[in-house]
């Protein structure tokens, strides 16, 4: 764990899926070190072993052992990161059906067992990623409010989980938070970022978030801020950096693409184009890591037009 915890919860055992991807597995060892008895889920177990977590290898798309499974751990809490998250690697067929069976029967039994959820959304339930065309927002920054308009079957199999997270909310009577996190960046990976040489804006992929990012030191610290809330029913929160990834204005990049500014553009400096104003107002969540405070991470050289 990076910093410590200020996690005040009341929380024995918590349920994580997706627990040995890039992202669960933070999560899985942020719990576990606030003294959270975590029990990892994936369709495999990891190699090894982790400090105060149990691991079972269930297929989440089977209703059956889900079910099985969340009523013999009986969890508090439920955190759900399994998914499939790009429709070009695989048939956007199996990218849907996947993330919505596997949402559906996490979130159903996790009601049924009468324990709170967060789970992992997208920024792309708003069609920003994958989109066949240069992406067009109402406004900016783009906030939880903006409309959902998803052209791909990975945005739209996170609209339909954010209903379901909605129907198990209303149902059930627990608490369930839907993150959409920006592109996720973790310590030593910074240098996936475009390259230190000058970035041609001309080739830069407009349909995408707009350079907005998040670090997973601080998606695992949203977790707990979540699950440490007082709320009821379902919410929807931005999981995002304060600033682009470029280290550039902004609304000059946008432009430079040839893009232009949606009548209300209030975006100042290297803002993210997506607001994390809500997080901070409801969870008192405020980003703690930016790719420049990284070691050996340097501004992007921009190729002006």
């Amino acid at each position: 764990m990076d910093e410590p915890s200020t996690f005040d919860h009341d929380v024995d055992t918590a349920v994580v899926t997706g627990a040995v991807g890039q992202v669960g597995s933070w999560v899985v060892d942020r719990l576990a070190d606030d003294g959270v008895d975590v029990v990892g889920v994936d369709r495999e177990r990891p190699s090894g072993t982790r400090f105060n977590a149990r691991f079972r290898a269930v297929d989440l798309t089977e209703q059956g052992p889900t079910a099985e499974t969340m009523q013999q751990i009986d969890p508090d809490v439920v955190v759900h990161f399994a998914a499939s998250s790009n429709p070009l690697d695989a048939p956007g067929t199996q990218v849907f059906e996947n993330n919505v069976q596997s949402t559906y029967n996490t979130l159903v039994a996790a009601g049924r067992a009468d324990a709170d959820v967060v789970w992992t959304s997208s920024q792309a339930v708003y069609g920003m990623l994958f989109a066949d065309e240069p992406w067009v927002p109402d406004y900016l920054p783009v906030d939880e409010a903006h409309e959902c308009r998803p052209e791909d079957p990975y945005g739209t199999s996170k609209v339909v989980g954010e209903q379901i997270a909605a129907t198990v909310a209303r149902r059930y009577g627990v608490s369930v938070t839907s993150l959409r996190p920006a592109t996720i960046y973790a310590p030593g990976e910074y240098r996936a970022r475009p390259k230190t040489e000058a970035f041609d804006l001309s080739t830069a992929e407009l349909s995408g978030n707009f350079w907005s990012y998040v670090d997973v030191r601080d998606v695992a610290r949203m977790v707990e801020a979540a699950l440490a809330a007082d709320y009821d029913g379902h919410e929807a929160f931005n999981c995002v950096a304060d600033e682009n990834y470029l280290g550039h204005p902004t609304a000059d990049l946008i432009e430079a693409t040839g893009h232009d500014l949606p009548a209300e553009c209030h975006l100042d400096g290297e803002a993210a184009a997506l607001s994390n104003r809500k997080a901070a107002e409801v969870l008192g969540w405020e980003p703690r890591h930016a790719w420049h405070e990284v070691e050996g991470v340097e501004p992007v050289s921009i190729d002006w037009l």
